[in-house]
């Protein structure tokens, strides 16, 4: 059976990287006594698949790993021995069945919506850079350096109350990072950005019949 778990990650948990993720997740299955699937061979590991990477430093509430099960309990239960586990700043917010013929997380995600706590441009000056025609930015690279169009890569961007909401492309075919889009931002309006600035990933979506889907809503409940 294959299962989707997605968690948040808050507070000082947000220093810790993807790799460190994946091996303190692997010791939660265990100590939760999930019955995890093992890989055949010599060395057997658990079968997680994480959806894309969440870069250091930024908080979420809509990261995203799958992983197949011999057997399982209820989501209730199973989301209960799973948060015992957990230390501060990580919690498991729903546990569920996934279709047997659904692809793994990371072969799917498409996109992610994410919040930037930042109060420093008017809701003018975000719509008028959101609506160019392009954005063109330079990309280096280790071996060359080129002008890429990241306007086709932000699908919704809008000022709000406290910060600024984008909708951008995330995934394997197309990954645009929200940080680049603040400072091109902040270029275009001339504005200094501060030493540090709180990025949130709310949620990672894929693409069924050409709409935006949460990976959360492509399993269902166990009960």
């Amino acid at each position: 059976m294959k299962i989707r778990i997605r968690f948040a990650k808050q507070g000082m948990m947000k220093f810790v990287g993807h790799l460190d993720m994946v091996r303190y997740f692997q010791k939660v299955m265990r100590r939760a006594n999930v019955d995890i699937v093992y890989s055949e061979g010599f060395s057997p590991h658990p079968k997680m698949s994480f959806a894309a990477p969440l870069g250091v430093g930024i908080i979420s509430r809509g990261e995203y790993f799958d992983i197949e099960v011999n057997s399982t309990k209820s989501s209730r239960i199973m989301m209960e021995a799973l948060n015992r586990q957990n230390v501060e700043g990580v919690e498991v917010l729903s546990y569920k069945s996934l279709p047997k013929e659904a692809k793994n997380a990371m072969s799917i995600v498409a996109g992610a919506d994410y919040f930037v706590y930042l109060d420093r441009f008017s809701k003018d000056v975000t719509d008028k850079f959101y609506h160019q025609q392009s954005i063109p930015v330079l990309k280096k690279t280790k071996r060359s350096e080129k002008i890429v169009d990241i306007k086709p890569m932000i699908y919704e961007m809008e000022r709000r109350d406290n910060g600024i909401f984008m909708k951008v492309a995330q995934g394997s075919v197309a990954n645009l990072k929200p940080e680049l889009v603040i400072q091109e931002l902040a270029q275009f309006a001339n504005v200094t950005l501060p030493e540090f600035v709180q990025y949130e990933r709310l949620d990672m979506y894929c693409l069924k019949e050409d709409r935006w889907t949460s990976l959360d809503d492509v399993g269902g409940w166990i009960e």
